[in-house]
Order: C-alpha cells, then structure tokens, then sequence
C-alpha cells in the first residue's frame, strides 16, 4: 500500500532532513540515517538497491525483536543487519498512516533534541 515516493514525501516533511544522493532513497538527520532503501546482497552477485524495502533505526535490539517477531508479514533482518537496531519494512505490505508513525519514530531516535523538538 506505501511505495518509495510515500517514504520520500513523510521523510521530507520532517524538521532538517537531508536526502542523500542515492540509486533508492536514503535519508539523513543530524548527518544520521533514519530511513533508507534496503541493499540486497546475494552471494556472487552485485547489490541491488531495493526501494520496496525500506530499512528503519528502529533505537535498539528489543525493539527490533520486537517488530520482527510481531509482524513478520511486515519486518525482517538479515544476518548482515546483526547487532544493529535497523529493520527492514516491506513496503507494499505496510498502510501509509501505519509508515507515516515508523518513519516519524526513526527520525525522532535519530534527531538531536533541539530539532526534535521542533515537530510538536
């Protein structure tokens, strides 16, 4: 139900967002990523930037687990996201209402408190 262009449209509604120059989307707060689009690596083959998926912070392990074990029509990881608080969302499955909450709580984990501050 979202796509690239929903992620890209929220993320840029944001206080001091910077979209950095990429193949998918990658965007950027306080020079930190909080949402960007997930690069697919298979053995043997080049990358592939998939825009289907976004990738989230989602601010630490639990809350990772949390998402993925939850919702796994939704969420997953890779073993190369191990030990990092990133989840990858499928966005074809996910509402806009439901990515506009996920997009806005990544930039908020990410976004220093002066800028932060500024959304409400």
């Amino acid at each position: 139900m979202a796509d690239a262009d929903d992620v890209r449209r929220l993320a840029l509604a944001l206080p001091e967002v910077v979209e950095i120059d990429s193949d998918g989307f990658d965007f950027r707060v306080a020079n930190k990523g909080f949402a960007w689009s997930y690069p697919e690596r298979q053995p043997g083959k080049p990358r592939v930037i998939r825009t289907d998926i976004a990738v989230l912070y989602v601010g630490d392990e639990a809350e990772k687990q949390a998402l993925v074990l939850g919702e796994p029509d939704l969420f997953f990881t890779t073993p190369g996201y191990e030990g990092f608080p990133l989840v990858m969302l499928h966005l074809p499955r996910v509402s806009v209402a439901r990515l506009t909450e996920l997009i806005t709580d990544a930039w908020r984990m990410r976004a220093p408190e002066e800028i932060e501050s500024r959304l409400t």
